[in-house]
């Protein structure tokens, strides 16, 4: 399989998602991104470092803050606004756009995950032109995802 990530082509201009086979459970990959403890180990941006508050798991309606840098340190408070259990989690921060991570079973042992950055939920979705948030989170959600998949693929093999 794969160790790259795949572009996935929304059909929006103000939306970026890629998509990659993880050789792990849906439950094991899941449960990653819903530890926010493990964010900082698997985001390709480079910009998140660790969580200020967190709950050990996310869950609809949670709030987590994260330390974050992009040139200067700043802090950043997310809500999780999507949560279906297994399936799919989603977050915004004060700009209100949205990271979404999409899971599904292939079969028992392999996941297909996509994950988008959806700036069409912005407060004001052009500005996020003027710092390159759409090539720049394209790029990086393919790095995440890479990342994502090492490590979902590791704790699956431990715990086999």
């Amino acid at each position: 399989m794969s160790e790259r990530a795949d572009v996935v082509d929304t059909g929006h201009k103000y939306r970026r998602a890629g998509r990659i086979v993880i050789n792990a459970p849906q439950q094991v990959v899941f449960d990653i991104v819903a530890d926010p403890k493990l964010h900082a180990e698997i985001d390709g941006s480079g910009t998140v470092k660790t969580p200020t508050f967190a709950p050990d798991r996310l869950a609809k309606g949670a709030t987590f803050g994260m330390e974050m840098r992009l040139g200067v340190p700043y802090k950043i408070k997310n809500t999780v606004e999507e949560f279906d259990e297994s399936s799919r989690i989603a977050w915004r921060h004060i700009g209100r756009h949205r990271w979404r991570y999409e899971f599904r079973a292939i079969d028992e042992n392999t996941t297909e995950v996509t994950e988008t950055f959806d700036g069409s939920t912005a407060i004001f979705p052009p500005a996020l032109n003027l710092i390159n948030a759409y090539d720049n989170n394209q790029t990086a959600i393919l790095k995440t995802l890479v990342r994502l998949k090492a490590l979902a693929e590791q704790e699956a093999a431990t715990s086999a």
